[in-house]
């Protein structure tokens, strides 16, 4: 949607130009949908790069493609594809993480996790040959889009994020310990594979909301670069927790607004904005490290950000 074809372009009027941008049913549900999706991306996502599992991530979203494309295919809604593959997706992951054992354990899921990649980004593009007519709309599953979200759609996002919170605000605290050091949380009584199963679960349901909204190839735009500049920016959860969501959230509106007002595709501008805050956690890092307190190192240095 450009500013020429539906909105008559930017008059530098605040007032006028946030009036007439909500002025569509289309836009109010992009932005509802696209604040959930991020608030769920961003807190799911600190908790990702925290565990060093940004990897599988990657993998569960490359999974939804063919689960979308795939449902389209059969006729069906597709964000059922990308919520039934994502998570299928993850139980294979953590089914993977299970069988191994030490060092070839990390090998061996690597060598899996990649193969199940490459086979569902192929599988998907069987199933958008076998859609006649589907081309224009493999971009919208790769790269996202705004233009079509429901209110029906914005209801079902808010559910499944409310619950994936929900279970992640239960289980994060024994998930914080488990992620920063799992050998002595183990000897704690802490259970750390079950809550390995269950995050996985959970990152799958954040990455194939996130899908719907930046598309399966721009998902990192909201679930990695967001969590990763707050993790460098401070070290703290709870902070840190917070700046994802501040930051995730402002990418995603500031996208919405820019790709509203441009011929350009939002996931790429919401990818960029992100990006612009993830260099600039790199400057504000060196300054910390160059002239901040001995704590303030020390903080970062425990957290290995």
């Amino acid at each position: 949607m450009s500013a020429t074809t539906a909105a008559g372009g930017w008059s530098w009027n605040v007032v006028t130009d946030v009036h007439q941008l909500f002025a569509y049913p289309f836009m109010v549900n992009a932005f509802l949908a696209g604040t959930i999706v991020a608030v769920a991306a961003a807190v799911v996502g600190w908790f990702m790069v925290l565990r060093r599992q940004t990897f599988a991530g990657h993998t569960l979203a490359l999974i939804g493609f063919p689960g979308a494309a795939g449902a389209t295919l059969v006729g069906i809604s597709a964000a059922a594809g990308y919520f039934g593959f994502a998570i299928l997706g993850a139980l294979v992951v953590a089914a993977t993480r299970a069988s191994g054992t030490a060092y070839r354990g990390f090998s061996e899921e690597s060598a899996v996790v990649g193969t199940v990649q490459a086979f569902a980004l192929a599988a998907g593009f069987l199933f958008v040959a076998l859609y006649k007519g589907f081309l224009n709309g493999v971009n919208s599953l790769l790269f996202g889009t705004f233009l079509g979200i429901t209110v029906g759609q914005v209801w079902a996002l808010l559910l499944v994020a409310v619950v994936a919170l929900i279970v992640l605000g239960l289980i994060g605290r024994p998930l914080l310990f488990a992620s920063v050091d799992p050998d002595v949380a183990a000897a704690r009584g802490v259970q750390v594979r079950l809550l390995g199963v269950l995050f996985l679960v959970l990152l799958g349901v954040a990455v194939a909301e996130a899908s719907q909204i930046t598309g399966s190839l721009l998902v990192f735009a909201l679930l990695v670069m967001p969590a990763a500049a707050a993790q460098r920016f401070t070290p703290r959860p709870v902070a840190g927790l917070v700046l994802s969501v501040v930051i995730a959230v402002t990418v995603t509106w500031l996208g919405l607004v820019v790709a509203y007002y441009s011929p350009y595709p939002m996931g790429f501008y919401i990818t960029t904005f992100a990006f612009a805050v993830y260099l600039a956690s790199f400057v504000v890092r060196y300054l910390v490290d160059r002239h901040g307190s001995a704590p303030a190192r020390a903080l970062h240095a425990r957290v290995g950000t």
